[in-house]
């Protein structure tokens, strides 16, 4: 019998806590390596990893929920506390369906971070990572992102700066030969990068650490390179859309380098700005700010955030569907086996009395009320225990659950569970064999 029984332990390291560089080391070259790795811990029966250029995070499955947070905190150890998030069960379920929507991503409701899921849960399977636990988890979390990007506007528009830019950007030039240049590598300079990447096939990416620009320009699907600062003005002259987003407190771009550029459409999203204003009385360039992306920005912001407050209304539904399925799962392995043992020792006992009574000349009527009492007490034996079964499953009382599977499938290898203190027949039990044996016997 496969029990689906084991715990979930995650943990994230994404850009709400974490900065670029940490994800960045955090990362590892073979998702397949990764996984293993953690399979290879003792207790560790399913485990997962996910990451992309905003996120990395693992989970594992496990009996016990302590040894499972042992060895997925393992993994990030060398990072500082406030950059990682703890996971437990109940978070990993639902922490993986607002990852799948996409409201736990740098733009709202984007879409490529479901491929990305799809992508983590096929590179587990491969290797024996994915089991009962996953399966259920990361499948919930996959349809629950399907459903909300066809049956809500969540996907629909823009919503940040830096996709807000590129929209100008297309609305203004031709872009499918064009050449972009996206001015650093923070949060609106990576979503400007990944936005452009789709319209155009060469992008340079230019930071203060060039290490930094690389790394967003590795991300992206389309000829990438990332020069440093100092490399400016040949990208500026190489460019023809530029959307420049630093967190510079000084200028980045000298009006000069810009002057000596070809025609440019230059869109500055920094906030304080990162080229002149004089910049705009150039003949070959057309300035753009940010008072210039707000009706860009207005109406697909307040979509999505009314398409978000839906999907998080279907995650809470998905959730407790999610949940009562692991519990009547976990519930129906107990009680499944605990029939199988009934019916094991049902037909051994009977078989017995069967074959002692027809040396008395058993009928066959009499045989079928015998084997009508057998199947009788069973039902009724087991009828208290199914239903407390069940209530416990539903009251996450996985103690009660352990133990009955300690004492119906002996080759179950979960936490051992102490011995009871008496084998006391219960009232209720003595009242259920005294019922089926005189309904029996008014027969």
């Amino acid at each position: 019998m496969t029990v689906a029984t084991g715990v979930i332990s995650g943990v994230s390291l994404a850009h709400g806590t974490a900065s670029v560089e940490q994800i960045e080391a955090a990362c590892v070259a073979d998702d397949h390596a990764a996984v293993e790795a953690l399979l290879a811990h003792d207790g560790v029966r399913e485990a997962v990893c996910l990451q992309t250029c905003n996120r990395f995070e693992v989970y594992v499955v496990s009996d016990d929920p302590e040894r499972g947070r042992d060895v997925v905190t393992s993994v990030v150890e060398e990072f500082p506390d406030e950059a990682v998030v703890d996971l437990s069960h109940e978070e990993s379920l639902r922490h993986l369906m607002r990852v799948a929507c996409g409201l736990e991503s740098l733009v709202l409701g984007e879409d490529q971070i479901l491929g990305q899921v799809r992508e983590a849960y096929t590179a587990a399977r491969s290797v024996g990572g994915i089991g009962p636990v996953l399966e259920e988890a990361i499948e919930k979390a996959i349809h629950v992102g399907e459903r909300a990007r066809t049956e809500t506007e969540i996907g629909e528009g823009v919503v940040s700066l830096g996709s807000a830019a590129v929209e100008l950007a297309a609305d203004e030039r031709s872009l499918a030969e064009a050449t972009g240049l996206v001015i650093g590598a923070g949060e609106m300079g990576t979503i400007a990068a990944q936005s452009l990447a789709r319209s155009l096939d060469r992008l340079l990416v230019a930071n203060r650490t060039e290490a930094n620009a690389a790394h967003v320009a590795d991300q992206v699907e389309t000829d990438a390179t990332a020069v440093a600062l100092d490399e400016l003005p040949d990208a500026l002259a190489a460019a023809d859309v530029v959307v420049s987003a630093t967190g510079s407190p000084n200028l980045v771009v000298d009006a000069d380098d810009l002057g000596a550029a070809g025609e440019t459409l230059f869109i500055d999203i920094a906030q304080p700005r990162d080229a002149p204003a004089a910049a705009a009385d150039l003949d070959n360039v057309d300035l753009r700010d940010l008072d210039a992306l707000e009706s860009v920005t207005d109406e697909t912001r307040e979509r999505r955030r009314e398409a978000a407050a839906r999907v998080e209304a279907m995650i809470d539904r998905e959730f407790d569907h999610l949940l009562a399925h692991y519990k009547r799962a976990r519930a129906d392995e107990v009680i499944a086996s605990m029939y199988e043992n009934a019916e094991r020792m049902k037909h051994r006992e009977l078989s017995r009395a069967v074959s002692k009574l027809e040396a008395d000349g058993l009928t066959d009527d009499q045989r079928a009320v015998v084997e009508s009492l057998a199947d009788t007490l069973v039902s009724q034996l087991l009828a208290a225990p199914t239903k407390s079964l069940r209530d416990a499953a539903e009251a996450d009382d996985w103690t009660t659950i352990n133990s009955a599977l300690r004492l119906f499938d002996p080759s179950f290898d979960g936490p051992s569970i102490p011995e009871p203190e008496t084998t006391e027949v219960s009232a209720e039990t003595r009242h259920a064999l005294a019922t089926a044996v005189r309904e029996h016997l008014d027969d």
